[in-house]
């Protein structure tokens, strides 16, 4: 079935390259809302969550001749998406702050698991969050990056995306705590 899929992907992927809109319409349709929710994630707002989304394929699309299946295509367009809605968070000027070591002291941190049984809860802290510790979040916690990627990506060292992480953690677990 796997291989079923990524043949299936790839034919669509292909027929693309060729030109032919009904397949960019059948990838449009496939990966649109899981797009969506990767933008709205990062940005909290619907109608930013929209442009970048549009964006996003615009782009994927024009550019179909790089992707090389090195990946699956919902991967490499997420990581189009990603990349779309931290410049536009940076475009905003918000910016991801380097903190200090000696400002990094949670030894007596709890786990968010353990503090947030309430999906709920957590989903509408993580909206509240400020855009950077939102950006750290779901990098790190929905997207699966780890730390060195998040560096990349956002162009930090390794420390200040652990630092801002469990910063943002930090202030997760406080909003959870008062919802």
């Amino acid at each position: 079935m796997e291989t079923e899929i990524r043949f299936t992907h790839k034919a669509i992927v292909e027929q693309c390259k060729a030109g032919n809109s009904n397949s960019q319409y059948e990838l449009y349709s496939r990966y649109v809302d899981a797009m969506y929710n990767v933008g709205f994630r990062f940005l909290g707002n619907a109608e930013d969550a929209e442009d970048i989304v549009q964006d996003s394929f615009v782009d994927a699309f024009k550019n179909l001749n790089n992707f090389k299946y090195e990946s699956s295509f919902g991967a490499w367009l997420k990581r189009i998406v990603i990349n779309k809605s931290i410049n536009h968070l940076k475009a905003k000027r918000i910016p991801v702050v380097p903190m200090d070591a000696h400002e990094f002291h949670l030894t007596d941190e709890e786990p968010v698991e353990a503090a947030a049984t309430d999906l709920n809860k957590v989903k509408k802290g993580i909206a509240l969050l400020p855009d950077g510790y939102r950006e750290i979040i779901n990098l790190y916690l929905i997207e699966g990056y780890d730390h060195v990627e998040i560096g990349e990506i956002l162009g930090i060292s390794t420390s200040t995306s652990k630092s801002q992480y469990h910063r943002a953690k930090k202030k997760l677990l406080e909003i959870i705590n008062e919802l």
